[in-house]
């Protein structure tokens, strides 16, 4: 049954079109299990900006929902009765287009393997929950995590939705908290001349929107990438990072698998750093190797962005080419401009064509990109740099 929103909400005509009768980001809760609804109604209600506009208990409810409501972010249950969340995904994208699905699974191989598949169809991002009511109860990452996202990609939404502008805190997406960074408008960013060495290893990193952004780009270049390295550091936890590098194995062409401690680099393969671990790269005599560890997370993150970054340009140097897509909060900034000062080459994914323009905002705004491009120049432009070895 679905539910109808709280009494305090107002109601909106069904002709004024989504978010017409309040500012509040309006979302949508779709899972089977009453408790958790609860929970999280609760915590929606309990944060400033925020507004639950329905919940449901399965997909086909789900797909009503989002006809009538036009939520800014519907977040979506995978195993549910009835219609699970994969199967309902397309029919609540023809319903509101607009609308940001987050998917939430448990760490399982194959609901990690669903969650990707459902990115690959439209969903926006993905949250990671406990397996339990009471453990989701309990997990303040959780929850952070999760207002974070929905406040971030309900910010894009409503802009999209409603054409308006942003306002100044909300052009960039959350990092340590709800509260937004400030952006830069495109004629404000300075660039850096690229280095003139060739590079010997590309190191990328992402996070909301990133994978998506990764099929792309790996499908593109995969061909131009087999005489160096690559590295790569999504936000992701376990078991999502295994499926993700054998999904950009399958469409690179190349061999792609989660980085291992002393593992030595090789030329054509791509390392993605494993969930819940820091991947950096150490010398190992003449060659270079990966070094994981679980020291603390790096702005609430582990894997995190710039501590692979530092550790690329402290070997590389100007021979280092970082790239930084689509993802909230600012992590890749502190370790790209680490590589930028040793003479590396920094781009950065444009704002139009990023989920979130949170971390390639932060580098752009940081003055340490030789270029801020949409994704299908990043392709080119990777492709460009390799594509002669």
């Amino acid at each position: 049954m679905v539910q109808a929103a709280p009494s305090t909400q107002p109601t909106r005509p069904a002709a004024a079109g989504p978010g017409a009768a309040t500012s509040a980001i309006q979302v949508v809760m779709v899972d089977d299990s009453a408790v958790i609804r609860g929970l999280v109604k609760r915590w929606i209600d309990e944060t400033d900006g925020l507004e639950i506009a329905g919940s449901c208990s399965n997909g086909k409810q789900a797909i009503d929902v989002a006809a009538r409501v036009k939520p800014h972010v519907m977040i979506l249950d995978i195993e549910m009765p009835e219609m699970d969340g994969l199967e309902a995904l397309p029919g609540i994208l023809k319903a509101s287009p607009g609308t940001k699905v987050i998917m939430a699974s448990t760490l399982t191989l194959r609901n990690a393997d669903i969650s990707l598949k459902a990115l690959s169809l439209g969903a926006t991002d993905y949250v990671p929950k406990p397996d339990s009511a009471r453990g989701i109860a309990g997990s303040n990452e959780f929850r952070r995590e999760l207002l974070v996202k929905v406040r971030a990609l309900g910010t894009t939404a409503r802009r999209a939705m409603h054409g308006s502008a942003p306002l100044p805190t909300q052009r960039a997406a959350a990092s340590a908290t709800p509260a937004a960074a400030v952006a830069p408008a495109a004629q404000q960013i300075a660039l850096r001349k690229p280095s003139t060495v060739p590079p010997r290893i590309l190191a990328i990193g992402s996070s909301t929107g990133g994978p998506q952004a990764l099929f792309d780009v790996f499908e593109k270049t995969g061909a131009s990438l087999k005489a160096v390295p690559v590295v790569i550091t999504q936000h992701m936890p376990p078991s999502f990072t295994k499926i993700l590098a054998e999904k950009l194995g399958k469409l690179s062409g190349l061999p792609a698998k989660e980085g291992e401690h002393g593992e030595r680099l090789q030329a054509g393969h791509i390392y993605v750093a494993p969930g819940d671990y820091h991947m950096r790269l150490k010398k190992d005599g003449p060659s270079v190797a990966i070094a994981l560890d679980q020291e603390p997370p790096v702005h609430f993150c582990r894997p995190a962005v710039d501590p692979m970054f530092e550790s690329v340009a402290a070997i590389f140097g100007a021979a280092s080419l970082g790239v930084v897509l689509t993802g909230m909060g600012h992590d890749g900034r502190d370790g790209g401009r680490i590589i930028a000062d040793a003479g590396g080459t920094i781009y950065a994914q444009d704002e139009a064509t990023s989920v979130v323009w949170g971390m390639p905002g932060a580098c752009a705004q940081a003055g340490i990109c030789s270029g801020v491009y949409p994704l299908e120049k990043i392709c080119s432009t990777i492709t460009r740099q390799f594509g002669g070895r």
